[in-house]
């Protein structure tokens, strides 16, 4: 038991650290823009950077983890996102800014592919409770990271926004520098808890893979491109009154639905259900907020988080489910890619439709595809039979 209980601590505390950096950035934007006096256009190239990185860097990360083992690869990524994320807070220019953010990017696509190989060598009997586990941790720490950051953290630190990241930055470097020391030791480990694999580039070829990668992709692109144009919608309606209670409850609502999948692991993550209910009920939250009005848009923005948190979990706990343990690494690498490329990709269409178009609502209908295909796509998995494919 208390190799379980570690187990599970490790893998929440490294899920929170992949997201404490990133969403940390948000509540912090309007201090960083007029400091370092930054164009409408380099915000939103500061904003893209992350999920760019998460694209590019995911089959390195499958090499890394190929070569030292899935425990060193995730302390280094770890490190490398902590302490660039701290040397953010150094930037004398835009230009400083975007390099460190790129580094941080860049560790934190490392980890990520990590995350389901660790789950598999840790806990193969408890594979849908520790990805719940660790997603909360991914949820957690976003939710601090946004919440906390302007009521607690800028008061300690002077009101310094640099400051601010150096402080986000400590509980994660401390993770991945406790990390090899005290991680659960598995058969076939070296020394220092490394699992050396023979195989990281990924099967480029396998259908399962692309289904996988989209079907993740339009989770993620739902989500991000939602938080993107939220605020602008009820702004260009007339509604901003609603920005704040909108964005905290298409954030804030995922939290329950991630702690009712902790309590419900092993009896959802083989089943198909969830991803007609997860595709249908965005699709509703979708029309909430473009067809209604006050409390209904508020209503709306919940259903979107909470149904896409459903899959969210569910996805990732897909690759040790679908393939063999040596190849649970360049599974989940694909997926990460061909996700986070997609969702680098539907933003950019949603904003050239209402660009184009002049109707604010048009930006949402990418997302409306995202959301039939995340019903679609799962009943191609081979999910309910529970076989695994070589990858």
């Amino acid at each position: 038991m208390r190799r379980v209980l570690l187990s599970l601590t490790l893998l929440w505390f490294a899920g929170a650290g992949l997201r404490l950096t990133v969403l940390a950035v948000a509540p912090v934007l309007p201090l960083i823009h007029a400091d370092l006096r930054l164009s409408e256009t380099e915000v939103g190239i500061l904003t893209g950077l992350p999920s760019l990185l998460f694209a590019l860097a995911a089959v390195p990360g499958s090499l890394l983890i190929a070569r030292v083992g899935a425990v060193p690869a995730l302390a280094i990524g770890l490190l490398l996102n902590g302490v660039a994320s701290g040397l953010r807070g150094a930037a004398p220019t835009a230009l400083w800014l975007y390099a460190a953010t790129v580094a941080m990017g860049a560790g934190i696509a490392i980890a990520q592919p990590v995350m389901p190989p660790i789950v598999r060598a840790w806990l193969p009997d408890r594979i849908g409770f520790a990805t719940a586990v660790y997603s909360n941790g991914f949820l957690m720490g976003a939710t601090a990271a946004a919440a906390l950051s302007l009521p607690l953290v800028l008061p300690l630190v002077g009101r310094s926004w640099r400051l601010g990241f150096a402080a986000w930055a400590v509980p994660v470097v401390a993770t991945a520098v406790l990390l090899p020391i005290v991680a659960p030791r598995t058969k076939g480990s070296t020394e220092n808890g490394a699992t050396p694999l023979a195989r990281w580039w990924p099967d480029w070829r396998s259908p399962m893979l692309w289904r996988l990668g989209l079907l993740f992709g339009s989770n993620n692109s739902t989500y991000f491109t939602t938080n993107a144009f939220l605020s602008d919608y009820l702004h260009a309606h007339g509604a901003a009154d609603l920005i704040g209670p909108a964005l905290i409850a298409l954030n804030v609502g995922q939290i329950p639905v991630s702690f009712a999948l902790i309590a419900a692991a092993g009896r959802v993550e083989k089943r198909l259900w969830p991803y007609v209910v997860s595709g249908l009920g965005v699709l509703v939250g979708l029309a909430g907020i473009v067809f209604g009005d006050g409390a209904v848009i508020i209503a709306g923005a919940a259903f979107v988080g909470s149904f896409l948190t459903l899959t969210f979990v569910l996805i990732l706990a897909l690759p040790p489910v679908l393939s063999a343990p040596g190849d649970v690494h360049r599974l989940a690498a694909g997926m990460f890619t061909i996700s986070y490329s997609t969702a680098v990709l539907v933003p950019t269409l949603s904003g050239f439709l209402w660009d184009t178009t002049g109707i604010p609502g048009t930006a949402f209908a990418p997302l409306a595809v995202c959301a039939v295909m995340i019903a679609a796509l799962a009943p191609g998995l081979p999910i309910l039979s529970g076989r695994r494919q070589e990858q």
